[in-house]
């Protein structure tokens, strides 16, 4: 078996003496899509946050990050710089936060190429052209505005300058948030038909239990910072081991039956404790 792309072993997270992530272990292979699933404040957003070195001064992070063997968590600040974007890029939620509404579109994607090669104003212009193009906007498009785009579109925005310099992890934390149905299965199928073209590895995080079942190949389940279970997919979600995650999946409204009142997790957990 090939070693993973990505290796987090014992990562550990506190922001003074609390803990918010306890010693999670998480491999993405070249090519394979892991995700990372829990209740909001689980700890999902912070374990990407460590992977990349973006965690706030207060927090503490420990253990080993190690992108095709080098540890990032020994990595100079200058040299995590260089990573972010080129080695692992991250899709963050929200697009309309993260785009900046005073930049053109083309302007913030150009700036991410900027950033990471030696290239010239007029290049890095048209390969933010050409990443438009590959994720299904007209590379016209480029002097566009953040608000001129739907949720939809801006979500591409932010999947063209995530891999814009060819990274070879994708972190999509969220990328479906506060979208429609149909817009969200063809932010989903370019994800995956990306991913096919450039062999990336996928960390893929989100509280969309069903999502993660049909999109993942290996999962994780979080719950207050620790992993309570993990392991094949197909199996953390068709035959969960662990109380907590299979509350979590009976929590999920069914078409099939009718209830006068959702079950909590609380209420499965207790049931079957």
């Amino acid at each position: 078996m090939t070693a993973p792309l990505l290796d987090v072993r014992g990562l550990q997270v506190a922001c003074g003496t609390r803990a918010v992530l306890r010693r999670l272990n998480l491999q993405v292979q070249r090519g394979g899509t892991t995700a990372l699933v829990g209740e909001s404040g689980s700890g999902k957003s912070v374990t990407a946050l460590a992977i990349l070195g973006l965690l706030p001064p207060e927090a503490c992070a420990k253990g080993a990050v190690l992108l095709e063997g080098e540890d990032l968590m020994a990595a100079s600040a200058s040299r995590m710089r260089s990573i972010r974007g080129s080695g692992i890029a991250m899709i963050f939620q929200e697009p309309m936060t993260s785009l900046n509404p005073v930049f053109t579109i083309g302007e913030q994607v150009s700036e991410t190429i900027r950033a990471h090669s030696r290239v010239s104003r007029r290049a890095a212009s048209q390969h933010a052209c050409d990443a438009l193009e590959e994720v299904g906007i007209d590379g016209g498009r480029a002097g566009s505005w953040p608000h001129e785009f739907s949720g939809g579109m801006r979500q591409r925005v932010m999947i063209a300058m995530a891999l814009a310099c060819g990274p070879r992890v994708l972190i999509a934390d969220e990328p479906t948030t506060a979208l429609d149905v149909t817009t969200a299965a063809s932010i989903i199928d370019l994800l995956r038909d990306l991913q096919r073209r450039h062999s990336m590895g996928l960390l893929f995080i989100t509280h969309d239990l069903p999502l993660a079942a049909s999109v993942a190949d290996d999962a994780l389940v979080l719950r207050d910072g620790r992993v309570v279970e993990q392991g094949a997919a197909a199996d953390v979600f068709g035959k969960p081991r662990d109380p907590y995650t299979a509350a979590l999946i009976d929590c999920v409204p069914s078409l099939d039956r009718r209830v006068d009142r959702l079950p909590t997790v609380e209420d499965v957990v207790n049931a079957s404790s």
